[in-house]
């Protein structure tokens, strides 16, 4: 344990020096904010809107930016130190490659936490200082949970850029393929659904169909918070998955196995790795 903290400790100064952790964490902040106070600036006015707005529509737009900032921050973990000739200066250590591997995962999880705690955190707070309608009863119990769900959306994409720098060769390789997952993951995989409901005409198992939003994670990101919301009015998949009511122990429980299963695969291949 002391030599995975080790090692996670040199990536999360890395991400420090590097200012990886402050440029992630104004990111969100603004994000947050910008969501907050301008959210209903389409109906003609300023000013923060109500909690479960805000939350449906950070998680709408967080969902493109969280997965994207993890692959960008880890895609060359293991690849990049190869190119760089300090993989094998690590493996002289006396370090075995999981130890490496889960120390360098936890660093740069450690910084996508911290990041998240600390954009999304702030704008909360913002928000229970100057939002007259949000008691901080509502506001910690939302946050919280967005702030846990984004955060384990953020640790799956890093496990999965993990998976392709411990395949690649190449840096420029792994980051394209780290936007090849994105786009999949964001954008192709809805809209594959959306042409099964489209090509079927709506004929497809409306018990069986919600769920293959669980082989996404960044759906299951959605489904925590639109879920906690349900007297919000939701279009598209999520209306759907509405019907069918999964718990939120149930949605976060899912994460979990997406990125157990993801680390596990990471773990496999770098084992795997030839160097």
């Amino acid at each position: 344990m002391n030599a995975i903290l080790t090692v996670a400790g040199k990536e999360f100064r890395d991400g420090l020096r590097n200012r990886w952790i402050v440029a992630i964490t104004v990111i969100f902040a603004v994000l947050a904010i910008g969501l907050a106070y301008f959210g209903a600036a389409a109906a003609g006015r300023v000013g923060f809107t109500s909690l479960s707005t805000t939350i449906v529509s950070l998680a709408s737009l967080a969902v493109f930016i969280i997965p994207l900032i993890a692959l960008m921050l880890a895609y060359d973990g293991v690849v990049g130190e190869d190119e760089n000739g300090t993989l094998l200066l690590l493996m002289t250590y006396p370090l075995s490659r999981w130890q490496i591997l889960l120390g360098k995962m936890a660093g740069h999880g450690a910084i996508m936490a911290f990041s998240t705690l600390l954009g999304f955190g702030s704008a909360a707070i913002i928000m229970g200082l100057f939002a007259d309608s949000t008691s901080w009863g509502d506001l910690i119990s939302a946050f919280s949970l967005f702030i846990v769900s984004a955060i384990l959306l953020g640790w799956v994409f890093i496990a999965f850029a993990y998976i392709i720098s411990t395949l690649v060769t190449e840096k420029s390789k792994a980051a394209g393929m780290a936007l090849i997952v994105w786009f999949l993951f964001v954008l192709v995989f809805d809209l594959g659904l959306l042409g099964l409901l489209v090509g079927t005409q709506g004929d497809v198992n409306a018990e069986l169909f919600p769920y293959l939003l669980l082989l996404n994670p960044t759906d299951i990101f959605r489904l925590v918070n639109i879920s906690y919301f349900a007297s919000e009015k939701i279009t598209g998949l999520m209306a759907i998955a509405q019907h069918v009511q999964f718990s939120t122990i149930t949605l976060l429980l899912g994460m979990l196995v997406w990125l157990s299963s993801s680390i596990g695969l990471a773990l496999l291949f770098f084992n795997r790795r030839s160097l």
